[in-house]
């Protein structure tokens, strides 16, 4: 039996709440604070607050110390804090007008208690938080992950579809279990109004650098080692399978963000990717391979029989994610938020894998 369409209406479909304007007009002066503001989405949103006229202030808030000058964000105030502790957070929450939480673990180096602190119960000090602060809106970056990777799933999936939790994969669960539990503060508390973003693969020149990719006392290595993906030195024959993928490039979802946080269409959830739909046989290819197309079914099923192996390691559980492709419909974003992708998501993979020295 199908699960039941839901995802239109609630708390995060419902009416213009928290719309910065009447229709037409142009919210200024915003406030805005930012968490995890150096990740991957960080660094595709930071720039564009500093080119937006309509952004006065951006606070950003973030466990490691940073120069915010050093990178040429004038606008930006750092302030040292953990998403764990809610006192920080509603001293840095203070008088902003949005509040964009970005910080989350996706690796899985991190102990299970660990992860969940910060990727749950985080999520909820940071959304409570910008509640206690009055904020006007809450944006949080979701993921198509939060569909799952059901045998039932739709081949193409819009934002009606439910989110439900993955069999095994932890970043998946969380992501599906952190929506359903901001519908119900959303519930709680009318303002700030809620924005959900669900990318794809998100790439870009910043894809890997500020992830921790090796665990504990290898992390700087890992940071060294994988700072950016590199081509093959020499091509390689080799069996993929055609599996199907979305991508999207990392300014594309700060541009999505920028929408969500002056509210350029109403709360709710908005699925975002590139244009196009790219294969496992085009990542090889880009990747300096000479590919050999599989049909896609055989590996899903090995993928789909990997991911029920008792005692995987965390890293592994994204297998789980090879066994049903999760192709996602963006009319919605489109049409209500205003937001156009500039890159495809094979242009993303390009620039991903560009050359910058």
């Amino acid at each position: 039996m199908s699960p039941a369409r839901r995802r239109g209406a609630g708390p995060l479909g419902e009416g213009p709440r928290g719309l910065a304007e009447p229709a037409g007009g142009t919210p200024r002066g915003l406030t805005v604070a930012v968490t995890g503001p150096t990740g991957t989405f960080g660094s595709g949103l930071i720039p564009l607050l500093e080119q937006d006229d309509r952004i006065d202030r951006v606070i950003g808030i973030a466990r490691r110390p940073f120069d915010p000058a050093e990178r040429g964000w004038s606008k930006m105030e750092y302030r040292q804090g953990d998403v764990r502790d809610p006192e920080a957070l509603r001293g840095a929450f203070d008088g902003a007008d949005v509040v964009v939480h970005l910080a989350f673990l996706i690796t899985g180096n991190a102990s299970r208690e660990t992860t969940r602190a910060i990727n749950v119960d985080g999520t909820l000090n940071a959304f409570r938080a910008a509640a206690a602060a009055h904020a006007q809106r809450f944006v949080y970056s979701s993921s198509v992950a939060a569909y799952g990777f059901h045998s039932d799933n739709p081949d193409t999936i819009d934002e009606d579809w439910p989110t439900r939790p993955a069999a095994r994969l932890f970043y998946a669960q969380e992501k599906a279990e952190v929506e359903e539990l901001l519908a119900g503060e959303a519930r709680k508390h009318p303002e700030p109004a809620l924005f959900l973003l669900r990318p794809p693969v998100v790439l870009g020149p910043n894809v890997i650098g500020g992830k921790d990719v090796l665990p504990g006392p290898l992390a700087p290595l890992g940071r060294k080692l994988f700072s950016r993906p590199r081509r093959l030195p020499f091509p390689v024959p080799m069996l993929v399978p055609e599996h199907p993928m979305q991508f999207i490039h990392e300014e594309d979802v700060g541009r999505a963000l920028v929408q969500c946080i002056v509210a350029a269409g109403p709360p709710g959830a908005y699925n975002i990717a590139g244009d196009g739909i790219v294969t496992a046989v085009d990542v090889a290819r880009e990747f300096g391979a000479l590919p050999i197309p599989l049909p896609p079914g055989p590996a899903q099923a090995v993928a789909r029989a990997l991911s029920r192996l008792p005692f995987l390691p965390p890293v592994a559980e994204w297998v789980e994610a090879a066994g049903r492709p999760a192709i996602m419909d963006t009319t919605k974003a489109h049409e209500q938020l205003g937001w156009q992708p500039r890159y495809s998501g094979l242009e993303a993979l390009r620039d991903t894998l560009r050359d910058r020295f």
